[in-house]
């Protein structure tokens, strides 16, 4: 009975020696989810509907008649809802990005990976797109493997051909949708528009990411989540036990027995000895059924615990819940709770690890939002032309000559006014900026002509201050170079 008991324990616990999509050749453990159904996936249905939507009409989205996101790298324009952002602000991206990575650690430290299994893009494609279409061409996973292990005939090849040409029209038009993204949809439609010939490069380019999108979701799928997000390795450093993720009650579930088991012991048709079990042995309610491993998509056992591998999209807790209400059992077997809580029976949510990382996210965005809120319209940039002293004019004035560069970081032509605003001097225009197109920059030179009187040596501070109209933009510095020996 002892070596029962232990042989029990070492397979409970040999999940901890590989990973669930490798055999033990080393060789790839393909996964066949069983077709999920539940009120679970019903929710996870709706958020993955209205994220698709988003999705997919969010390169057309305009505000202000500017797009809600563009992320064009090549040309370093960036737009995130509505607001333009240039190289020149990335002290603002950085604080942004910044806050964003605490905000999605403090969300793992609360919620674990909610996010994996209820918005992340990969398993919105994977599990809400491409895995239907596959349940709908080749059935549910007993089909599935039937049809894989049959040899090639009509009808495997008819699915297989269907289902992979499915595949990558699909990738063809999310690498599309994630093109208009990057350069926007008015490029866009000028690619598909335009005959081939004028776009080899973007055309080429966009097969290629049609590959990969296809090889993610057609062939990879669940290693993405094993092997090349970082977010799945990050989450063992931020999880402690008060985080909620979709958790096995095995204070309510251990002693596991299946129904035939069970059937014997109350027919008096075996012993708990005979069955492997110590004498004193009381059942819990799992019924060792594994309907929550068939219809995971990672192929985990979520009774062993909170697992790397595992995403919390919720089917198990759907395929643990139907078998409940089977077997006259209450809900909840497998839900969203924590460590905590179930081995305590109290959840606690405000831990000073969660107060920490709050009051580190409140800094990070009041001070995000007030460098967001004080940016100015306009970016200026005056400099003295290299290379040049100054000029000494008559009446005891003297002269120096500038380079100005602004960049106008709205989606509107911009007027623009220079004007010397201490010491008191002239400015005189040498082909200076009166305008600058939207989101755009524009050069100029021009002259600054001051009087002895008011030079502080042979440096002397500027400041000047940019216009559009009435309406004071910025203030920019700079510096006159002068006679040393200038009103000493």
């Amino acid at each position: 009975m002892a070596n029962l008991e232990e042989e029990r324990r070492i397979d409970q616990q040999s999940f901890r020696d590989h990973l669930s999509t490798v055999n033990e050749e080393g060789k790839r453990n393909w996964i066949y989810p069983k077709k999920p159904s539940g009120r679970h996936y019903k929710a996870r249905n709706v958020v993955a509907v209205l994220l698709l939507a988003f999705f997919f009409s969010g390169p057309f989205i305009t505000i202000n008649g500017n797009p809600l996101l563009l992320l064009n790298i090549i040309e370093r324009k960036f737009v995130i809802f509505g607001v333009a952002f240039w190289p020149q602000d990335l002290h603002l991206l950085l604080f942004g990005m910044l806050t964003f990575i605490i905000f999605v650690v403090l969300f793992t430290v609360v919620f674990g990976r909610l996010w994996c299994g209820w918005a992340c893009p990969q398993t919105i494609f994977m599990e809400m797109v491409f895995r239907r279409v596959e349940y709908w061409i080749e059935g549910d996973a007993a089909a599935q493997i039937r049809l894989n292990k049959q040899d090639w005939n009509l009808e495997k090849i008819t699915k297989k051909v269907s289902k992979h040409a499915i595949f990558y029209g699909m990738a063809f038009l999310i690498s599309n949708l994630f093109l208009a993204y990057i350069i926007g949809k008015n490029q866009l439609f000028e690619i598909i528009t335009d005959p081939p010939s004028e776009h080899i490069g973007g055309l080429s380019a966009m097969i290629v990411f049609s590959g990969v999108f296809y090889g993610v979701f057609a062939f990879m799928r669940e290693q993405v989540c094993h092997f090349v997000c970082p977010y799945g390795r990050m989450q063992s450093v931020m999880l402690d036990n008060n985080s909620i993720n979709v958790m096995y009650d095995y204070v309510r579930g251990e002693e596991r027995a299946s129904v035939k088991d069970r059937f014997k012991l109350e027919n008096r048709k075996a012993t708990l000895e005979d069955l492997g079990f110590s004498s004193d042995t009381e059942f819990g309610d799992c019924i060792d059924c594994y309907q929550c491993v068939k219809v995971c998509p990672m192929g985990i056992d979520i009774r062993n615990g909170t697992q790397l591998e595992c995403i919390h999209c919720t089917a198990c807790i759907d395929a643990c819940d139907s078998v409940m209400d089977k077997i006259d059992k209450p809900r909840g077997l497998i839900r969203y709770s924590s460590e905590e809580a179930i081995r305590e029976g109290k959840q606690k949510v405000l831990t000073p690890r969660v107060a920490g990382y709050s009051g580190i996210l409140l800094i990070l965005f009041t001070t995000f939002v007030t460098l967001l809120t004080l940016r100015p319209d306009t970016e200026t940039t005056i400099l003295r032309e290299p290379g040049t002293l100054y000029q000494e004019l008559p009446d005891n004035r003297y002269s120096n000559i500038y380079n100005i560069k602004m960049l106008n970081k709205t989606f509107k032509e911009m007027p623009v006014d220079i004007r010397l605003e201490s010491p008191r001097g002239e400015i005189v225009s040498l082909g200076s900026i009166t305008s600058i197109q939207a989101q755009n920059s524009a050069e100029g030179r021009f002259m600054v002509q001051l009087a002895d009187s008011v030079l502080e040596g042979s440096q002397t501070a500027l400041s000047f201050g940019i216009y559009s109209g009435d309406e004071k933009l910025e203030t920019v510095t700079s510096g006159f170079l002068g006679p040393a020996t200038s009103n000493q």
